[in-house]
């Protein structure tokens, strides 16, 4: 990535100005030729990011804020707090072939939405582009689902890009986006399901990093993240604040 000069060295802080430790997680960013899957979920790698200044990212917040236009498909209920999922190797294997991408689809894809839906909105916010998203959701079968609705999606318009020390210049997905234009929705009843952890960079006491489907013909017989993924979301629905749990360990919480 592009270097990064040394007065762009700042701690960035969290939105209402906290610093976090001074520290925030973030993910290898793999080269394009290597292997599918980077499983980053031990090496977790606690890194300072120089920021070229706190007031830069939060420049470019607001300016999504102005011009992007979040695509809504139903209400916001009330009380729920909210989920927002990424689709590749997160609902989907998109890389193998299949006659249907029914084939790709992870297991429990249904279950999980209607489990999730019961506690939480859903949201979808993928680096592809809307028609894109549409498409595949459609294909999934997502949309149109009598048990559970998708509130609203976002695309990569929505996405910022962030210095890191080590990898330059990365694309994230910034939630404060989403609470800019829904005040129903904030850092405390906030959570983004992604394969990849650099995608909430900006939020980390917000993310919960699942393990990537690919290889969907001989993975789909074992596959269970989003069985035991319901199971946290239920287990912590009722938590006032989501910030104060510990996501990295999601696998092994225990309720209080």
């Amino acid at each position: 990535g592009p270097l990064v000069r040394p007065q762009l060295r700042r701690h960035f802080q969290n939105h209402d100005g906290r610093q976090p430790g001074g520290k925030i997680l973030s993910a290898s960013l793999p080269p394009d030729d290597l292997p599918e899957v980077v499983n980053d979920l031990d090496d977790i790698d606690e890194q300072e990011i120089p920021v070229e200044q706190r007031q830069e990212f939060l420049h470019k917040i607001e300016k999504r804020l102005k011009t992007y236009e979040i695509k809504r498909l139903n209400e916001s209920r009330s009380g729920k707090k909210l989920v927002v999922l990424d689709i590749d190797y997160t609902l989907f294997d998109h890389r193998s072939t299949a006659q249907s991408i029914v084939e790709l689809k992870r297991p429990f894809l249904h279950e999980f939405l209607t489990a999730a839906y019961e506690d939480y909105d859903i949201a979808i916010w993928s680096a592809t582009n809307m028609k894109w998203i549409e498409t595949k959701l459609k294909e999934l079968g997502v949309t149109k689902s009598p048990d559970y609705k998708i509130v609203f999606l976002l695309d990569s318009g929505a996405m910022i890009s962030v210095y890191t020390t080590k990898h330059g210049l990365v694309d994230v997905k910034p939630l404060a986006v989403i609470w800019g234009k829904f005040p129903e929705y904030g850092p405390e009843n906030t959570l983004m399901i992604d394969d990849i952890r650099r995608n909430f960079l900006m939020n980390p006491k917000n993310g919960i990093r699942v393990r990537p489907f690919c290889s969907a013909h001989t993975n789909r017989k074992t596959d269970r993240e989003l069985v035991r993924l319901a199971q946290y979301l239920k287990a912590i629905a009722s938590v006032p604040d989501l910030q104060v749990l510990d996501h990295r360990h999601w696998e092994s919480y225990k309720p209080r």
